[in-house]
């Protein structure tokens, strides 16, 4: 066996996300998918089945008449996962929340819920919201800039992970003989006031299996980075090709280790579509197809505006040069309309060409016979551009001939687990328990015979 295994995450979109605008019409596919708890548990448990480590449930603050089918009409990720806690057993929990349009207390509170509930297998997916639009739903005026985003972001995470520490892990001895429920010597208050928030804390739930959530991140910004390398524990993003996974992948590792960190605590996930038939011909033309039953131009053009604010670029001549339109994108998600921008410049795109090139059917790394599909996953995670798959879950046909067809090759090849080494996600995932910073101080003391606790972050 392989001492190093590739982890596998599964994302669902029900009917359809984005470039994904008829999906839907799959007849294996229930037209309310999105809105159906029993299509999100037969996944998960199609996923636990071939022992996935997590599913990963996405999510945003704000929609238009043009967003993708799935964001129009889907459910609240925290509630949807509780009940996925309860009709599974050893899959990971995770769930995208934002940092800009909540509250550490009551996103610590939710989380610690999902921790007791599954036992020990949830994750959170740290967002700042790339849509400007969110901010009217929040009784705001205008969404916030960068730097403040990712300020915010920091802070909320680390008041939410000194929340989690305000029970240490024996401080319910719930002992009848002696009345004692409480012992309050493990009870913590955090009292933080800080840039965006002041919280005094304590928590109103005891800590979990697995200490703390696992933390994901997905920015690929400057900042982005940054969080990701501050705070992640599992990291979240795309790779169009083996080098650029690569880069990514030594950058992330490099800026952890920098601060200090182990860049081995650090699982790097790309999300991946993989098309899979009997023979290479065959999946390349079932990747072509269904690309091309998925998308349609003038439903790519009106979601094309989303990353620069939902910006309308219908109002646009398709045949002129793409238009200076980076400014609006300031408060949206600007790195990936600056990536837009740059492909069209670099290359010369109209408007008409630039977004045939980014929504039409292209190759993509993982397309073939199940063995070709095995072959470029291993290839990937061995030459460390990677530590494991986010594998979307688009067509129900495909998936199955993923969990059926190509993870038996990597299981055989030891690539892969035959069972959860784990019941929590940190354990399958090979990430640290956190030690609770309470509990630690106390034994630093007793090593060093200090008379304070003073918990160190």
């Amino acid at each position: 066996m392989s001492s190093r295994q590739i982890k596998l995450g599964a994302v669902t979109m029900g009917v359809g996300g984005p470039g994904q605008h008829y999906q839907w019409l799959d007849p294996e596919i229930p037209g309310d998918a999105s809105v159906n708890v029993n299509w999100y548990i037969e996944q998960a448990r199609l996923a636990e089945a071939a022992k996935f480590d997590l599913i990963f449930i996405v999510d945003s603050q704000f929609i238009t008449p043009d967003s993708p089918p799935h964001y129009l009409n889907r459910l609240e990720p925290m509630t949807l996962l509780s009940s996925l806690a309860v009709t599974t057993q050893g899959i990971g929990l995770v769930a995208t929340m934002t940092t800009s349009y909540n509250d550490p207390f009551n996103v610590a509170r939710r989380l610690a819920s999902l921790e007791l509930i599954s036992g020990g297998r949830a994750g959170w997916n740290v967002v700042t919201s790339g849509d400007a639009g969110a901010a009217a739903n929040f009784s705001r005026e205008e969404h916030y800039d960068y730097d403040t985003r990712y300020g915010r972001g920091l802070e909320f995470v680390q008041v939410a992970q000194g929340l989690w520490d305000s029970y240490e892990a024996d401080a319910f001895p719930r002992d009848r003989q002696s009345r004692t429920f409480l012992d309050p010597a493990r009870q913590h208050a955090l009292d933080h006031k800080g840039t965006h928030f002041q919280v005094a804390g304590p928590l109103n739930i005891s800590r979990s299996p697995q200490g703390q959530p696992v933390i994901f991140q997905a920015g690929d910004s400057e900042q982005g980075r940054d969080l990701g390398a501050t705070i992640g524990e599992g990291i979240f993003t795309h790779a169009a090709s083996i080098e650029a996974g690569q880069a990514f992948y030594n950058d992330i590792k490099s800026r952890a280790a920098a601060k200090g960190r182990n860049p081995d605590h650090i699982v790097v996930m790309p999300g991946v579509k993989v098309f899979v038939g009997d023979t290479d011909a065959e999946g390349r033309e079932i990747e072509h197809q269904l690309q091309l039953a998925d998308q349609d131009f003038e439903r790519s053009l009106a979601e094309f505006g989303r990353p620069f604010a939902w910006h309308d670029f219908r109002q646009y001549d398709l045949d002129a040069p793409f238009p200076d339109v980076l400014h609006v994108a300031e408060r949206g998600f600007r790195t990936h309309a600056e990536k837009i921008v740059k492909l069209a410049r670099d290359n010369n795109y109209t408007l008409r060409q630039t977004v045939q090139q980014l929504s039409g059917p292209k190759r993509t790394p993982f397309a073939g016979s199940p063995e070709t599909v095995a072959n470029v996953l291993q290839q990937w995670f061995e030459e460390r551009a990677l530590d494991g798959y986010n594998i979307h879950i688009g067509h129900p046909a495909q998936f199955r001939r993923f969990t059926e067809d190509v993870v038996p090759i990597l299981r055989d090849r030891g690539l892969v687990r035959a069972e959860y080494e784990s019941a929590t996600l940190r354990g399958n995932l090979g990430i640290p328990v956190p030690e609770n910073r309470y509990t630690r101080a106390r034994r630093e003391r007793a090593a060093t015979g200090s008379q304070e606790l003073i918990p160190t972050a």
